[in-house]
């Protein structure tokens, strides 16, 4: 990558030295009131115009992604991965200047979106087992950033994430061979879960090697989240659209481990 190419590194920090602290011990940090309600409020009606879309919701369309319910079974429609080039206004909010400083401040050096997705979350939907978000590709960046941002009220009644802090430092407990491991209970032990509770606005930052969970959503209502990835400029660059070329090449290897060979992008 060329200098000129690189973003320029902002101006005005979000974080202070005691929450970069925090951050780094932890593995994780919530952000209060990132955006306001107003700005919210938009970003709501463009996911209940994004459900709408019925053409895309497809069992064989790649961008979706779909979940059992935890008790009946039935296969619910869960998120769009990728999602921006779906809405303009989501594609603001993904390099909004305050994501970005939040990013470039944790890694003291401009950061690049690399991954985003639109999870909604429906009642009954069973959540995700315990993982970490690394995966053992070799351009995958171990830099990996996630700002989770809430469009709904997160709790543990509608299976918020819960995280588990300090474990990152051990890096990544999974083999480096290219798939999706999850993490065996042991890894846990001793530590306790902390339930990332958030209102519509506030954002939740977490890294690549801090182990995660959710449980399903027992509430009545819908918990929307707009899940946003980052990487460090100095640890690939933008490499947004190589990842999703990627993606959806070891997507289709493993959905003809199915029997399933019918696939599209939408």
């Amino acid at each position: 990558m060329n200098a000129q190419d690189a973003p320029a590194f902002p101006s005005a920090s979000m974080l202070t030295g005691h929450k970069l602290a925090e951050y780094h011990a932890a593995g994780f940090l919530i952000v209060r009131q990132v955006f306001e309600p107003a700005e919210v409020a938009l970003m709501a009606m463009e996911a209940d115009r994004l459900l709408d879309r019925k053409e895309l919701k497809r069992t064989n369309n790649l961008r979706c992604r779909w979940q059992s319910h935890c008790e009946s079974g039935e296969c619910l429609f869960e998120a769009f991965d990728p999602v921006i080039d779906l809405s303009p206004l989501l594609a603001t909010v993904a390099r909004d200047p305050r994501l970005l400083r939040t990013a470039a401040d944790i890694y003291g050096e401009p950061a690049h979106l690399f991954k985003d997705k639109l999870i909604f979350k429906p009642p009954g939907a069973k959540g995700y087992d315990l993982h970490q978000d690394f995966i053992g590709w070799p351009a995958f960046p171990e830099s990996f950033l996630t700002a989770a941002l809430a469009i709904d009220s997160c709790d543990p009644e509608n299976g918020c994430t819960e995280v588990f802090p300090t474990l990152h430092t051990q890096g990544y407990l999974s083999p480096r061979d290219g798939d999706y491991h999850a993490l065996a209970e042991e890894v846990i032990a001793g530590v306790d879960a902390v339930p990332l509770t958030l209102e519509p606005g506030d954002v939740a930052f977490f890294g690549a090697f801090t182990p995660h969970r959710s449980s399903p959503n027992r509430s009545p209502n819908w918990r929307r989240l707009l899940y946003l990835s980052f990487n460090r400029n100095s640890d690939g660059g933008d490499q947004r659209d190589a990842h999703y070329v990627e993606f959806r090449r070891w997507l289709r290897v493993k959905y003809a481990e199915y029997g399933k060979h019918d696939l599209v992008f939408e």
